[in-house]
């Protein structure tokens, strides 16, 4: 694949603009990766037992190293094959946090020795946009799960003959049609804020007297060091399925994205920085009992697309989880559980569009051949082989005597 700095982009992301604004925009545009990373997080404190101080800290604190050091937006979000197994299975903390030392390790190694460029240098460009089309359309379909499914949330569920989701979902889209560009009202601000102000009133009952004031620090290895047996159980079941699939969209993607929407800005982003980012924030998250976290193609274009141009919108949106988890402890998900799940599908439908268009540079009908066959396989079986097989297929496709 050709260095990623030569590709073309636009030319008025490329202007010298200032590493910090706080302004509502970057605000909005903090708040758009929430609909990826709330719904897994959540989930594994509530369902795992994972400590909710401990992973908001180290949520928050990667949002703000990653800004700080990158000097542009960077999300922040669970890993998603790991994240959904251990929901699925109902994983203890110990194997979670043996699979996040694995993962920090794995993608360590792989940007100190250099081998993430030898991985990058024969990875094809229609590989790298067939991840991106095929995490954004699972973003789009999540989205609207969200919307069509009851919201444990909410104690109200049918408004009339109509499930309440589908009407927030319904209003929410339409607000942020209405606002996706507007500077004054940012699309996402009115989403959030407005959907935990809809919580108040239909959500379930809130217990404030729960909602204590406090002052809750985190504590290293709070479930214990993992046991032998869960750190030789997860390699199979939980690493290495989740290593192709951080490759190709949390390094690779990742990385093309960033460059493309920043440009010059974006000068510290290369496929090493990227990888060593995502392999410290592993180790750490193993020693602070946190989530394992990686950065990804898909959160940063919700972040770029509801308005986030500087590294101003981690800081904030890190400040946040902090801040929250520091006050309240795991009384924290209080507050986070007002938000509908519908408000989070819009988030994650818009930010699907803008991931999924950028395979509109592909103008080679071989190249588009192994975006789609892509696409359909991370449909009916995941990413990490998609990624893989794409790859393959490119190399294939590159013979004449083959034609599409």
């Amino acid at each position: 694949m050709s260095d990623i700095k030569k590709e073309s982009a636009k030319p008025e992301l490329h202007q010298e603009k200032p590493v910090f604004i706080f302004n509502r925009m970057e605000f909005a545009g903090s708040l758009g990766d929430l609909g990826t990373l709330l719904p897994i997080t959540i989930a594994m404190i509530v369902l795992n037992g994972l400590n909710a101080t401990n992973v908001m800290v180290g949520v928050g604190l990667f949002y703000i190293a990653a800004g700080l050091y990158f000097k542009t937006p960077v999300p922040v979000q669970p890993m998603k094959v790991i994240g959904a197994y251990a929901i699925a299975m109902g994983l203890t903390p110990a194997q979670i946090i043996a699979a996040s030392l694995w993962m920090g390790v794995v993608v360590l190694v792989l940007g100190t020795s250099g081998l993430i460029h030898v991985i990058a240098r024969y990875t094809p460009k229609s590989t790298i946009r067939g991840v991106q089309l095929g995490v954004g359309i699972i973003l789009m379909s999540k989205g609207l799960n969200f919307m069509i499914k009851p919201d444990p949330n909410l104690a109200i569920q049918t408004i009339g003959l109509l499930n309440t989701g589908i009407i927030l979902g319904i209003v929410g889209s339409l607000i942020t049609f209405l606002l996706l560009d507007n500077r004054k009202i940012p699309a996402a601000v009115l989403v959030v804020l407005g959907g935990i102000a809809v919580g108040l009133f239909i959500g379930k009952p809130v217990n404030w007297e729960e909602l204590k004031i406090g002052f809750h620090l985190p504590r290293l290895f709070p479930y214990g060091l993992p046991s032998l047996n869960d750190i030789f159980w997860v390699l199979p079941v939980l690493v290495l399925p989740q290593v192709p699939m951080t490759i190709g969209n949390a390094i690779l993607s990742n990385t093309d994205v960033m460059h493309e929407y920043f440009g010059e800005q974006a000068q510290r982003a290369s496929y090493v920085s990227i990888a060593n980012s995502q392999g410290i924030a592993g180790i750490f998250s193993f020693m602070l009992g946190g989530i394992p976290m990686c950065h990804g193609a898909g959160g940063l274009a919700a972040m770029y697309r509801f308005g986030a141009r500087t590294a101003a919108a981690n800081v904030m949106i890190g400040g946040i989880f902090v801040i929250l988890a520091i006050v309240f402890g795991q009384n924290a998900l209080i507050i986070l559980n007002l938000l509908p799940l519908s408000l989070l599908g819009v988030l994650l439908v818009f930010a699907g569009a803008q991931l999924a268009l950028m395979v509109n540079d592909l103008t080679e009908r071989k190249d588009l051949f192994v975006a789609l066959i892509m696409l359909a396989i991370t449909l009916t079986v995941n990413l990490a082989v998609a990624f893989l097989c794409g790859i393959l297929i490119a190399y294939v496709l590159k013979s004449d005597r083959v034609s599409i």
